[in-house]
């Protein structure tokens, strides 16, 4: 089904080659491959190498709901090589006005189960572990150690403080988003050594006023553009593009359109990330 566009591969690589003088290293990937990723293989910052280590990159999602859908999407669609789907609920008619993956007909199914069949449709090329089970800490932290990002799409403050350090005991990026009402936000935890905040470090209490979508609701696209977001952040930071959000907080008030910034600096007594080990 592919053959009648594989002619385009050859003028793909000649512009690549002409460029940025680059030879294609033991042909890692195929004609297949290289047509499905060429727009983000011809950008300079991408290239060979950056699409290579989204190929070889393995993500831990986490929620498949209104935010864990456009992350799972555009990153299936961009080729990460393995996404691990982790969410023990299943699909609810409410739940289709912004949780995107999932259609009418996978009502009463696993969400990720859902969400596998859906990224397959997507790009069959990407590895898929599905995890239907409740993660408790411990296996929490040994997905944490089996990727290079986790992806936190969850509503939930106590299971986000879980995750959080899983992530810092691990040593693995988070990438964390919320979306609630007209409102969301979104940072990048870097958590490879002891100079940065963590989720923790923001915040610092233990029990705060916790609301989710289900009971104070949310505008449909608004979680759209938090994922895409937290989709693009991770793949930066598989890649090294750029700069990350690392130590800056983005605030998006949806009503008005307006983004704010706040620094995000480390709690010298933050009981998860200033207790790490070196």
């Amino acid at each position: 089904m592919y053959s009648a566009n594989l002619s385009c591969v050859q003028n793909i690589l000649l512009s690549l080659i002409r460029t940025n003088n680059k030879v294609l290293r033991g042909g890692f990937m195929d004609d297949v491959q290289l047509l499905r990723y060429s727009r983000q293989i011809l950008l300079p910052d991408v290239d060979i190498d950056g699409q290579q280590a989204l190929l070889d990159a393995k993500v831990l999602i986490i929620g498949m709901g209104g935010l864990g859908s456009p992350v799972a999407m555009y990153l299936a669609a961009a080729g990460v090589g393995h996404l691990y789907l982790s969410d023990f609920d299943t699909v609810d008619l409410s739940n289709l006005q912004r949780q995107i993956v999932h259609g009418e007909a996978d009502i009463g199914k696993s969400k990720v189960t859902s969400a596998c069949e859906t990224l397959a449709d997507i790009n069959p090329l990407v590895n898929l572990t599905p995890i239907t089970e409740k993660l408790d800490a411990q296996h929490l932290l040994a997905y944490a150690k089996e990727v290079d990002v986790v992806v936190d799409c969850t509503d939930n403050l106590a299971t986000r403080f879980m995750i959080n350090e899983a992530c810092v005991q691990a040593r693995k990026p988070l990438v964390s988003g919320a979306a609630i009402r007209l409102e969301g936000q979104i940072t990048v935890y870097p958590n490879q050594d002891n100079n940065t905040a963590c989720y923790r470090c923001l915040y610092r209490q233990e029990t705060l006023p916790t609301e989710t979508c289900s009971q104070t609701g949310v505008i449909a696209p608004l979680v759209g553009i938090i994922g895409s977001m937290q989709a693009l952040e991770t793949m930066k930071v598989i890649m090294g593009l750029g700069e990350s959000l690392a130590g800056r907080l983005l605030l998006l008030d949806a009503s008005t359109m307006e983004w704010c910034e706040m620094a995000l600096s480390k709690n010298p007594q933050c009981p998860v990330c200033a207790t790490a080990t070196e």
